[in-house]
C-alpha cells in the first residue's frame, strides 16, 4: 500500500505560465531572426544591463579573467574536468564504428560523425553554474566537435571569472558574454556577428529551455529540460538527517524543484520530515528551499522495495538516490531515471559537479524514453552501402525490383531494374519487375 505522509505538490498552474512563456519566446526569436545584432544588444540591455563593444571575449579579456580566479579553484576545476573528460573518452571508445559483409559482395556499416558546430549554454544569473562548462563544451570537444561555443550571461555586471576559466579550459573555441533567449537565439539563427550553430546544449531556465523547444529541428537539442527533480529511495539502513540533507541539496535550485522520499520505513519518513524543518531553519539557501519543499516536496511509504520501484519508475525522475540495504537491486531494476546515486556514500552533488557523469539529465518523465547528454548525443552515427560485384547487385536488385513493384513505386524499381540489366543477367521491361 502507498500511503501519503507529504505531499506539497503545487495545484496545477503551470499552464497558464507556460503559455506566456511561449508566447515571449516566440516574439523574441522572431524578433532576433529580423534584426540580429539589433535585436540581441537591445534584450541583453534589458535583462542583464550588459551592452559590450562585443560580446565575444577576446584571449586577453579570458587571461585577465582567469587571473582573477583563487589559485584553489583553479586546480579544483582542472580536477572536475580531469574527471569528466576520462570518462567522456571511455564512453567514445566504447563506440565502435563497424563494417561487415551482411550478404555476399554487399557491405554495410557505419561511422560515427562528430557535429561540426555546437553552442553551449552556462546558466550564470542566479547560481554560476561553473560545472556546466564541463559537462557540454569539454564532452563535445572530447567528441571531436570542431566548433564550440559557449555563452554565459554577465554575473553582477561582468563576466563571472570562474565560469570564463572552466569555459576555457574545457576548451570553448568562442566565449560569449550573453544570457538569456538571446544568447540560444543568436547562437542558433546567427546574426551579423555570430555564425550559427548546429546543436544548442546546456540548462537554462524557463525562458532558456522554451527557446531550445522552440529551435528543436532548425538545429538538435540536447534534450527538454524543465526544472531539476530528485528523488531519495531509501530504507531503515540510513537516517532521516542524510535523507533531508540529501533533498534540501537540490531544493535549492529553484522554487519549482521537485524533490521526494520514497521508503519503506514510517519512522524514517518521519525523522526525514523532522529533520527538513530543523535544517531550514539554518540553511543559507532555505528561502527557495522552503518553497520548493512546501510546493512541491512528497514523501510516499511503501511496503516493500518492489512497490518502491514500480512507484520511482512511474515517476521517472531526474536523480534517483538510492540508500537501501542493497542498492544494487535497483541498479538492476530500474528502468525510468536520468541518473542513479547508489549508496550513502554516494549523492547528487558528486555528479553534479565533480564525479565525472555527466549532469545534464532528462525531466519531466523524459527519462522513460531518453538518457541524459554524453558523448555520443554530439555524433552522428551515419550509415553507408557498397556493391562490390554485378553479381551482388543483381541479386539484391531482384528482390528490390519486386518489393517496389509490391508498392507501386516504378521509378524506385527503375534503379533496382538498371542494374540488373547492366549485370548481363536479366533482361527486365522498362517500368517491370525482375521475375524471382
Amino acid at each position: 500500500m502507498i500511503r501519503y505522509l507529504e505531499s506539497g505538490a503545487a495545484a496545477d498552474t503551470r499552464a497558464e505560465a507556460d503559455r506566456k512563456v511561449r508566447e515571449v519566446v516566440e516574439t523574441t526569436l522572431a524578433d532576433i531572426e529580423a534584426r540580429g545584432d539589433s535585436a540581441v544588444r537591445e534584450l541583453s540591455e534589458r535583462f542583464d544591463g550588459w551592452s559590450p563593444e562585443s560580446f565575444f571575449l577576446t584571449q586577453e579579456e579570458i587571461d585577465q579573467a582567469i587571473s582573477e580566479v583563487d589559485p584553489q579553484a583553479l586546480e579544483d576545476i582542472r580536477f572536475a574536468q580531469a574527471q569528466v573528460r576520462r570518462f567522456a573518452e571511455a564512453q567514445l571508445a566504447s563506440m565502435q564504428e563497424i563494417e561487415v559483409e551482411n550478404s555476399p559482395g554487399i557491405i554495410l556499416g557505419h561511422k560515427h560523425v562528430p557535429i561540426e558546430a555546437v553552442g553551449c549554454y552556462i546558466p550564470g544569473g542566479g547560481y554560476p553554474m561553473v560545472a556546466s562548462a564541463h559537462m557540454s563544451v569539454l564532452t563535445a570537444k572530447v567528441a571531436g566537435v570542431k566548433r564550440v561555443v559557449a555563452a554565459a550571461p554577465p554575473y553582477k555586471g561582468k563576466p563571472h571569472p570562474a565560469i570564463v576559466a572552466a569555459m576555457h579550459l574545457a576548451g570553448a573555441d568562442e566565449i560569449l558574454v550573453l544570457g538569456g533567449v538571446q544568447a540560444v537565439g543568436g547562437m542558433a539563427i546567427g546574426t551579423e556577428s555570430i555564425a550559427p550553430v548546429d546543436m544548442l546544449v546546456g540548462p537554462g531556465n524557463a525562458f532558456v529551455a522554451e527557446a531550445k523547444r522552440q529551435l528543436f529541428g532548425r538545429v538538435g537539442i540536447d534534450l527538454f529540460a524543465g526544472p531539476t527533480e530528485t528523488l531519495v529511495i531509501a530504507d531503515d539502513s540510513v537516517d532521516g538527517l542524510l535523507c533531508a540533507t540529501d533533498l534540501l541539496g537540490q531544493a535549492e535550485h529553484g522554487t519549482n524543484s521537485p524533490c521526494a522520499l520514497l521508503t519503506t520505513s514510517e519512522q524514517l519518513a518521519r525523522d526525514t520530515e523532522a529533520a527538513i524543518a530543523e535544517l531550514l531553519e539554518k540553511l543559507p539557501t532555505a528561502e527557495v528551499a522552503r518553497q520548493s519543499w512546501e510546493n512541491y516536496g512528497e514523501i510516499i511509504v511503501c511496503d516493500t522495495h518492489e512497490e518502491m520501484l514500480q512507484v520511482a519508475n512511474e515517476m521517472a525522475y531526474e536523480h534517483v538516490q538510492v540508500m537501501t540495504e542493497n542498492p544494487d537491486w535497483y541498479l538492476e531494476n530500474m528502468v525510468n531515471y536520468g541518473a542513479l546515486f547508489l549508496g550513502p556514500r554516494t549523492n547528487v552533488a558528486y555528479g553534479d559537479k565533480v564525479i565525472g557523469t555527466n549532469h545534464t539529465l532528462p525531466t519531466k518523465k523524459a527519462a522513460r524514453y531518453t538518457g541524459g547528454l554524453w558523448v555520443g548525443k554530439f555524433l552522428k552515427t551515419c550509415t553507408y552501402q557498397k556493391v562490390l560485384t554485378d553479381e551482388a547487385s543483381a541479386r539484391i536488385g531482384g528482390y528490390c525490383s519486386r518489393l517496389c513493384a509490391l508498392e507501386g513505386f516504378a521509378g524506385h524499381g527503375e534503379q533496382a531494374n538498371e542494374r540488373v540489366r547492366r549485370s548481363g543477367q536479366r533482361d527486365v521491361p522498362y517500368a517491370g519487375q525482375v521475375e524471382a
